[in-house]
């Protein structure tokens, strides 16, 4: 490695101090999903990120989602998909396959990669602890079975886990009043526990840039009211209108600061968290909700 090489990683260093001075100490929320879920590159980055984030004083909590593949484990298993208002409906079958792919395979696989790193993390639902109290979700479309809208969030077993320096790895499937299991949307989960544990940030990691314009180039920043004008002309929709959801309610709930990123890109966490350009869409509140712009 030549001089300047060694210079150049040295004032990379540097430009992360500030940051890492900043976030020590605080809690930073994920949301892990899309393609950087699938990769074994991106997979590895990921729990690398994590490690460093964790040895650096910054305390990660990772909510997981897992639609592909429990999409894959349907299938294999012959149970039919079926939709209401564009959202699957969750019968017993589907609910038991649900808690088997979410808490058991990929919660198990992403602790896993996290300790080949170097890190400790312990993995559990959001039943464990009481952690996410939902009910069935009342869709005007028709019954969705076990689909849940959470109506408590109570953080005690994460920070309990963050005391004894464990990364938590959270599936997000709840539990109703009668001990009933609930699906929960990933995104929705996310970001209430974010909201719950007074986060400094909210980062849900996607397969897109982060938001993008008429013209398909990324907006670095947006707030509620710009968001709004976007979904109106069509410019938002799909699979990104319950991402801006919940990032708004975080907001509004007191989490500092949201962030939409490209799950397929290498180290996107530390790219958004360590650097001065930082990655993807940061969204938060107009000025008059009391938010910085």
């Amino acid at each position: 490695m030549d001089q300047a090489t060694i210079i150049q990683n040295a004032e990379i260093l540097l430009e992360a101090l500030p940051y890492i001075k900043r976030f020590a100490g605080k809690t930073i929320v994920i949301k892990y999903g899309g393609n950087a879920m699938i990769a074994d590159d991106l997979q590895q980055a990921f729990a690398e990120d994590l490690v460093l984030l964790k040895y650096v004083g910054i305390h990660p909590v990772v909510v997981h989602g897992g639609g592909p593949q429990i999409n894959r484990m349907l299938e294999e298993l012959a149970i039919e998909s079926r939709f209401v208002g564009g959202m699957r409906v969750t019968d017993p079958p589907t609910m038991r396959v649900v808690e088997m792919v979410l808490a058991g395979e990929i919660n198990a696989r992403i602790v896993t990669n996290i300790q080949q790193a170097g890190g400790r993390a312990a993995g559990f639902s959001g039943k464990d602890g009481g952690l996410l109290q939902a009910q069935r979700l009342r869709h005007a479309a028709g019954d969705l079975g076990q689909v849940g809208e959470i109506t408590a969030v109570d953080p005690g077993l994460i920070r309990a886990m963050e005391g004894n320096d464990f990364i938590p790895v959270i599936a997000p499937v709840g539990s109703s009043q009668d001990g009933e299991s609930l699906n929960i949307n990933a995104d929705t989960a996310a970001g209430r526990i974010a909201e719950a544990l007074g986060a400094e940030k909210f980062l849900l990691l996607t397969d897109v840039e982060g938001i993008l314009d008429r013209n398909r180039q990324l907006i670095t920043s947006l707030n509620a009211d710009q968001a709004a004008e976007l979904i109106e002309d069509g410019t938002i929709e799909g699979g990104m209108l319950p991402k801006i959801a919940c990032c708004l309610q975080a907001l509004r709930g007191g989490v500092s600061q949201v962030h939409i990123l490209d799950g397929r890109i290498k180290h996107a966490l530390l790219l958004e968290l360590f650097t001065d350009s930082g990655v993807g869409t940061a969204v938060h509140l107009p000025a008059t909700d009391g938010a910085a712009p």
